[in-house]
């Protein structure tokens, strides 16, 4: 277990996005650091499992009900987190996933007949994909950066991905999105660098979530061609486990760890993105 950062005890956290597989990890992670959580997502109901959790553990957690494409919903929820804990020291850029359609069903162009192809993806689909993963991100850090601006060591951390860097086939919104998150933190990191923000990204590779497990996973729990593919890439011949991200969470969010470190995307991969392979 890792031990516990205890410059981190009595901060505040916001995630939106937090009741998915990776971020709820975080978000229970956050609070046995002694952060108090507020967990975002469309529904409040969404978060409630997971701050129930992290209460019977004895944390402190909140369940917010938050669109990120909507700045009404996330001025509301920010006064009410502010409300509940008086203040704002971390926001994770969690909120994000994919759309059918927004996804090819074949992985280079064929002729008609093959399924889905690039001409046959809904605008509408893309954009929203694009804007859940990028926009989303916009719009919660400048909600909430005004009150990050007042803690003493502020720190947004967007969740980025290794299609950022190599567009996976089939899912060219998810991929576009997140090359336009590493872009971003970059860009915010040199914006804030002299107010003490810091503004850095988290790459997880494959690991398998409740959104892709139908890609990644036959129905007898066998890896699917797409799956083949990924671990042949991958090194370490594994798709990644939640816990695999909290060291790197810890560390970017720990000034006292990270104090000069901003502007940076870590890539949790596996090996992934090292190999080339041959």
């Amino acid at each position: 277990m890792i031990p516990v950062h205890e410059n981190l005890n009595g901060k505040t956290a916001v995630i939106t996005g937090g009741s998915g597989v990776l971020c709820s990890e975080m978000a229970r992670e956050l609070a046995r650091h002694g952060v108090k959580v507020a967990v975002l997502n469309r529904t409040a109901e969404k978060g409630k499992d997971v701050v129930d959790e992290i209460a019977k553990a004895g944390g402190t957690a909140l369940s917010v009900s938050a669109d990120v494409l909507n700045r009404e919903s996330l001025e509301k929820a920010k006064e009410e987190v502010l409300s509940r804990f008086g203040s704002v020291d971390l926001l994770i850029n969690g909120a994000g996933g994919n759309h059918p359609d927004a996804i090819t069903d074949v992985e280079t162009y064929e002729e008609e007949g093959q399924g889905k192809s690039f001409f046959d993806m809904d605008e509408n689909g893309f954009s929203r994909v694009f804007a859940t993963n990028f926009t989303g991100s916009f719009l919660a850090s400048q909600v909430f950066g005004k009150d990050l601006l007042k803690s003493e060591s502020p720190a947004i951390i967007n969740i980025s991905s290794m299609s950022a860097y190599s567009p996976m086939t089939k899912v060219p919104a998810y991929s576009a999105a997140k090359a336009s998150i590493n872009n971003f933190t970059m860009w915010m990191a040199v914006h804030f660098a002299e107010t003490g923000l810091r503004v850095n990204a988290i790459a997880p590779g494959f690991f398998l979530t409740k959104q892709n497990r139908n890609l990644l996973l036959k129905e007898d729990g066998s890896y699917t061609d797409r799956s083949n593919k990924i671990i042949t890439g991958t090194p370490m011949k594994r798709f990644g486990k939640p816990e695999d991200l909290l060291g790197t969470l810890l560390w970017l969010a720990d000034e006292s760890y990270s104090g000069f470190v901003t502007g940076i995307t870590v890539p949790v991969d596996g090996g992934f993105m090292a190999y080339s392979g041959v």
